[in-house]
């Protein structure tokens, strides 16, 4: 008999928005609630470092605050298309982008947000062998973005992380932390993702999951049996598994798809007496459930009596229930009608499929050695010290993709970790099993190999090689032309844009020539394409296509989601306009320097809102 707690109620919404926000704090009379961290909620609106610790129940490490602030801060870079190292360009709905995923995921959260139904990652497990990314932190957003165009950020990113660093888990939770953050922001509302992780970081991953998806989303930790055969050489137990980490975007909101039945379960059913309704298996009748109803005699087909169930045990019906049951023919008294009673359960009653469990042996998914066959199976080495240890099997991944994916809604499969591309492989491989439409994102830096080969020096090219080689198997397959087995390639780069480094009162009037045109020499018009379908949120595997008009080439993106036009000179004119705005596309964008002046421009938009109103207009 009380007004509804509005406090509460706002820090219910807050958390869906910030669930690392909102913790467990003792309140009045020590009766635990959840309250708000609002030292963290202040750093998730600031721009600077926020001080002020306080005790509470959370996961912190150094670097924790700096993290967060390097994942909230705007960097000034795009994404260039790379045709040459493409497959199918124009027409496929999958990416590979070249650079850092930090950098990638913050590019991506315009186009992707909220549209990802499955991530997998398998980040460096942080053995005190493997590399992590080397994130460079800054005490502000200004300084952030001056370092934000450096030349050298993708190749001096990874750094061993040794066991004597001093900040051993620190730096890979700093690392995991940002990139976690950013991608929870790209999961569809059902949407789920997976980490492969191992013993050394499970504890802390689990922990960094709960503060990101919230604790209340967490699904599984499964166990994959990764080897086949114990290791002898052994410090103390021979380690036979791997985890993989499970957190929905939203609990409620999402639940595994059944996985098929095995033979072996399809074994059991049969059908001996020819009944009508299919295959049946059989169950018992008794339970050791209190249940006084289930007290009763029961008389055989054959005649002989059975006084009731077994001592200790009670039927699982009423007689009435029963009675039915045996009218209806679902109780099999055996061949010759003297058996104990047990009831028909149908195959095609049950639910056609199986429930998934935690426990992943190799001989469904595959093992390590698999992993690697298949790697050598699409990319031939010449130095085997190339060859990956930590690469996964595809059947581990297509597991993934049964369980969290649906064949024919086009789900986005997004890996930022992107390594050899089993991810990719595995997609491709269960859309041509299940006729699906999935598609994939992978984000891969340009890490070198340990020893560079003759036509490729990275573990990004390896894995362009490898794709290739499996779409080149698939495609020869019977329903193969039916499968998107193309790529788009896409390298992170500075901005198109061109950098202006003069402070107002340093510039003088023969300096202003030099000014005239705002962007790159070196940027070619699908460059600016791709910048701009960023800006304005567009899907980054659209298809496109060009069509000269009146001598001036457009870029169409899916027929007329957005027109672009970059040349310059003062080209555009207002015959070309009207013939554009024909097409009534949803956007239209061209370069400020294909006017001849401001009042050309101007022109422009009033053509567009006279011919095609619905049209968004953009200079860049």
């Amino acid at each position: 008999m009380h007004s509804p707690d509005l406090t509460q109620d706002h820090i219910a919404r807050l958390r869906e928005l910030f669930p690392g926000c909102v913790t467990e704090a003792k309140g009045e009379g020590g009766a635990v609630r959840l309250a708000v961290d609002f030292d963290l909620l202040r750093q998730e609106l600031s721009g600077t470092l926020v001080e002020g610790p306080q005790e509470r129940y959370q996961l912190n490490w150094p670097g924790k605050r700096e993290a967060l602030l390097t994942a909230n801060a705007p960097i000034a870079k795009t994404l260039r298309p790379c045709r040459d190292a493409s497959a199918e360009f124009d027409t496929t709905k999958n990416l590979f982008i070249e650079g850092d995923n930090l950098d990638a995921l913050k590019l991506l959260q315009e186009a992707y947000l909220g549209k990802v139904k499955l991530i997998y990652i398998d980040p460096p497990y942080n053995t005190g062998r493997d590399f992590i990314y080397d994130d460079d932190y800054s005490d502000d957003v200004e300084s952030y973005l001056r370092q934000s165009n450096q030349t050298d950020a993708a190749g001096g990113r990874l750094v061993a992380n040794t066991e004597a660093n001093g900040r051993f888990h620190s730096d890979w939770l700093s690392m995991m932390y940002a990139r976690l953050r950013l991608a929870r922001n790209l999961l569809k509302e059902d949407g789920v993702i997976f980490i492969s992780i191992d013993d050394n970081e499970v504890d802390n991953l689990r922990k960094l999951c709960n503060e990101v998806f919230g604790e209340s989303n967490f699904v599984a930790q499964i166990i994959w049996q990764k080897v086949f055969a114990p290791k002898n050489s052994a410090r103390w137990f021979s380690e036979d598994h791997d985890y993989i980490m499970v957190y929905a975007k939203q609990g409620d909101s999402w639940a595994p798809r059944m996985l098929p039945q095995t033979d072996e379960m399809l074994s059991r059913y049969n059908n001996p007496d020819n009944d009508p309704r299919g295959p049946w298996t059989s169950g018992d009748l008794a339970a050791r459930n209190r249940y006084d109803a289930g007290l009763y005699p029961l008389t055989c087909p054959s005649g002989r009596v059975i006084e009731g169930p077994p001592r200790g045990s009670y039927w699982r019906f009423s007689k009435e229930t029963f009675d039915k049951l045996n009218a209806d023919k679902r109780i099999w008294w055996g061949a010759d009608g003297d058996n104990m009673p047990r009831l028909k359960r149908f195959l095609s009653e049950v639910k056609q499929g199986r429930v998934p469990q935690t426990l992943w042996f190799y001989d469904e998914v595959g093992h390590t050695q698999d992993a690697k066959k298949t790697l050598l199976k699409y990319v031939q080495f010449q130095n085997t010290e190339n060859v990956l240890n930590s690469v996964k099997p595809v059947e581990l991944l297509q597991r993934v993709l049964q369980l969290a994916s649906h064949p024919n809604d086009g789900d986005i499969v997004l890996d930022f970790f992107s390594g050899s591309a089993t991810t990719a492989h595995a997609v491709l491989k269960q859309n041509a099993e299940d006729g699906g439409n999935r598609r994939f994102v992978g984000v891969q830096i340009d890490e070198p190999l340990p020893t560079p080969e003759p036509e490729m020096a990275s573990i990004l090219q390896m894995g362009l090689r490898r794709i290739r080689n499996v779409a080149a198997e698939l495609r020869a397959q019977p329903e193969g032309d039916k499968i998107d087995l193309g790529f788009r390639v896409l390298k992170i780069d500075s901005s198109n844009m061109a950098d202006v480094f003069y402070a107002p009162d340093a510039v003088n009037q023969g300096a202003l020539e030099g000014f005239t045109d705002n962007i790159k020499s070196d940027r070619t018009p699908e460059d600016l394409l791709f910048q701009v379908m960023l800006d304005w949120g567009v899907d980054l595997a659209l298809p496109i296509t060009r069509e000269a008009i009146q001598g001036r080439e457009v870029l169409f993106v899916d027929v007329n989601a957005l027109a672009a036009c970059f040349v310059a000179n003062g080209r555009i004119d207002e015959a070309f306009v009207k013939t554009l705005a024909t097409h009534k596309p949803l956007r239209a964008v061209f370069r400020d320097a294909g006017f001849a002046d401001s009042a050309a421009k101007i022109n422009v938009e009033q053509i567009f809102k006279l011919l095609s109103p619905a049209t968004e207009v953009k200079c860049i």
